[in-house]
């Protein structure tokens, strides 16, 4: 509390709290604390982007004594920050009682972290997996730590050229105005950790994030101690040169580790997401090792209480580096474990391509007692990619399961719907979220409540995306062609299907665009027209996923197509909310099999918008035949899918949503919307996740812990 005093002076004691609250992202997903926020000045809070940090290093004291003096404004705080007091220290019991332990035995550790967008540490779909993860971890009280980078300069700003093509640019964090502090010791001294066998050395400064009851903490590399070459490791997300990924990915798994050590937490159970941290085993096996231990012996006991959860069904999208790279780094580090060079580099080898170097994945998989993919369907194919670590099984039998992930649903339901499902489910449905009988309650949501909740959303939704394309009128002096394209001409009164991915080419974003002249046709409709949102950005060094934005650009630019396309530059967490709330469907046509799950059509589903997609990742196990359309497999060429994905739409999306009664709803697709919610939510749940992790793995790791 002496802390938040120093940092927010001018706040009135009646109300200090708020600087406790606004440095813990629990009220990022309480809808309550953020109107909290919201209600001492609503111009404060949309100027801040929604960041109670920035907030209230914005307002005066004035302001702020204004609220203290408010009984209106009192009730609500006392309310909120009782509710914050008994959560963050006591949260549910329900992990206590699964797992007997009450101190944090699990480390987790992540290369990217998708919490808010004032803390811009993600790229995409494994950040949000991350974040939704020690978010559900707080609420069910879930002992974890997190560990990851901060990134300075988060990934990237987008912004795209006149011609459609995607430039990107940093943003340095300001971190004075960002949910996230500086760990300090008990002299005030800043905490600086030493990453061991590294040299010349390298030091990391470490920062703390609140996650509700869960504590991340953050390296960053960007500090005067540290050589110049050295300070840009955390600098960005995803670095491209392979050396410097390489130092990246040292510091992340054995920095990661020593920081765990000086920091005094001592954790029984490790739980990679991805291969990028897999060096902690390493470190987790020296010590050991050094403690007296044999390599086999400390090799075994690490293996028994490690999870490795893989998102990439892709072959290069795992982290391969050269021996001789790896042999510049880690000569001086294989001595320490007790192995020699051979058995050393063995570990990393894949048999399917043994010259082509370390492989973080195969490592990881080979170290890890617990393996899983992220669907049904992704395990499937991971158990084939890796048949060859284990040449004396069939495939169905490689030691590779799954557990399909979910999103988090205080996270992810817009506040307007979680007011409307409180009318008509249990009261209790939020600690029940993951049992499929309390969404069945849906059925009893007036059809016409929920569409004119929804028809909300998508007006603020258009309004959200008319908003920014003004400001790069008048901020950037745009080109007026580039605000066509910006969406300018959305009408919330037409169909309106939502893409909002990462642009890479594999995701496909433009298969829609196969057959222009019939694509035109469906958009263009006089009395049945559909309009179509992308978002999403390219890697900075995809050039490929930048030529399909641009393709997609220049299309919303062309008079033809009726201004009935958009594209929304610079996705983010705030703009993904805004997108899944709003449109009436969730388009997602990836190359199968290699989409590993994709949950923002679990997010569409989670607040009543269907999802259109190809059978793959979670939809294989989503899709019903009545909450959604699905079409294409593996196999089927894109113009063979382009052609199933225009007659879905022609024949059953498009009628099917312009059907309206007398009473002005369309009563047949509030149906499906319905299903979607009801079928969907509680088996895409990051609840019902974090409860197979507990079963499945935490609970028999925990036996050989130490």
């Amino acid at each position: 509390m002496d802390q938040m005093k120093e940092r927010f002076p001018h706040i009135p004691e009646r109300i200090s709290g708020l600087g406790e609250l606004a440095y813990n992202l629990w009220w990022s997903w309480h809808p309550a604390a953020r109107m909290l926020f919201k209600s001492i000045n609503r111009a404060a809070w949309k100027v801040s982007i929604h960041n109670p940090v920035r907030m209230l290093n914005d307002l005066d004291g004035t302001v702020l004594q204004t609220a203290a003096a408010d009984p209106k404004f009192l009730r609500h705080y006392d309310a909120v920050m009782a509710r914050f007091k008994t959560e963050v220290a006591e949260g549910s019991s329900w992990c206590l009682t699964n797992i007997g332990v009450e101190k944090a035995p699990i480390v987790f550790f992540s290369a990217e972290y998708g919490l808010h967008h004032s803390l811009p540490f993600y790229a995409g779909g494994l950040g949000f997996f991350a974040g939704d993860f020690l978010k559900e971890c707080s609420d069910l009280a879930v002992p974890v730590v997190g560990v990851g980078f901060m990134y300075p300069e988060g990934y990237v700003r987008q912004r795209i050229k006149p011609d459609g093509w995607q430039e990107s640019a940093d943003e340095i964090l300001d971190r004075e105005n960002a949910p996230i502090a500086r760990v300090c010791d008990a002299r005030g001294n800043r905490v600086v950790v030493k990453v061991p066998f590294v040299e010349p050395a390298i030091y990391v400064e470490v920062w703390k994030v609140l996650v509700g009851r869960v504590e991340l903490y953050l390296m960053d590399t960007d500090i005067g101690v540290n050589d110049p070459w050295n300070r840009g490791i955390s600098a960005h997300l995803y670095i491209g040169s392979p050396e410097m990924r390489l130092r990246q990915e040292i510091v992340l798994g054995i920095g990661g580790t020593e920081m765990m050590n000086t920091l005094g937490i001592r954790h029984s159970l490790l739980h990679l997401n991805e291969g990028h941290p897999a060096f902690a085993i390493l470190e987790r096996i020296r010590e050991r090792v050094e403690a007296g231990m044999s390599f086999d012996e400390a090799e075994e006991r690490v293996r028994a209480t490690t999870v490795f959860t893989t998102h990439t069904p892709v072959p290069a999208g795992h982290d391969v580096f050269p021996f001789s790279m790896m042999e510049k780094y880690f000569s001086g580090y294989w001595p320490a474990l007790g192995l020699d060079r051979k058995r050393f580099m063995q570990m990393g080898i894949d048999p399917d391509d043994p010259s082509r170097g370390f492989n973080m994945t195969v490592f990881a998989l080979r170290m890890s007692e617990y393996r899983n993919a992220v669907s049904r369907r992704h395990g499937e194919v991971t158990r084939a990619m890796f048949k060859s670590l284990w040449p004396e099984r069939k495939v169905e039998d490689i030691p590779i399961t799954h557990v399909t992930n979910g999103v988090h649903i205080p996270t992810w339901i817009a506040p307007q719907m979680e007011l409307l499902i409180n009318r008509y489910l249990d009261p209790e449905w939020m600690k029940e979220q993951d049992l499929p009988a309390t969404w069945r309650l849906c059925e009893d949501i007036p059809d016409d409540k929920l569409w004119k909740t929804h028809y909300w959303f998508k007006m603020k939704l258009i309004m959200t995306i008319m908003d920014r394309a003004r400001q790069r009128w008048y901020g950037d002096r745009a080109d007026a062609q580039m605000i066509i394209a910006a969406g300018v001409f959305l009408d919330p009164n037409v169909l309106t299907i939502g893409f909002a991915r990462r642009f890479t080419t594999y995701k496909r974003a433009a298969l829609i665009f196969e057959n222009v002249d019939r694509l035109k046709k469906i958009l263009n409709d006089r009395w049945m027209p559909v309009q179509i949102i992308f978002a999403g950005k390219a890697h900075p060094d995809d050039n490929p996923g930048k030529v399909l934005l641009q393709k997609i650009f220049t299309s919303a630019e062309e008079p033809s197509f009726g201004g009935r396309i958009a594209f929304v530059e610079d996705y983010d967490e705030q703009l993904a909310q805004y997108l899944v709330h709003g449109v009436d469907v969730w388009l997602n046509n990836p190359l199968p099999p290699l989409e590993a799950c994709g949950t923002s059509g679990m997010k569409a589903s989670l607040n009543g918008v269907p999802h259109l997609s190809i059978i793959d990742g979670w939809w294989s196990e989503g899709y019903n035949g009545k909450n959604g359309w699905a079409f294409g497999g593996e196999g089927t060429k894109d113009e063979e899918d382009a052609g199933a994905l225009y007659d879905i739409l022609e024949k059953d999306v498009v009628p099917l949503f312009y059907r309206f009664d007398d009473d002005g709803v369309p009563h047949q697709w509030v149906k499906v919307m319905k299903e979607a919610m009801m079928s969907n939510t509680p088996a895409f749940s990051a609840r019902r996740m974090i409860k197979e992790y507990v079963s499945k793995f935490y609970q028999n790791a925990m036996k050989a812990a130490d």
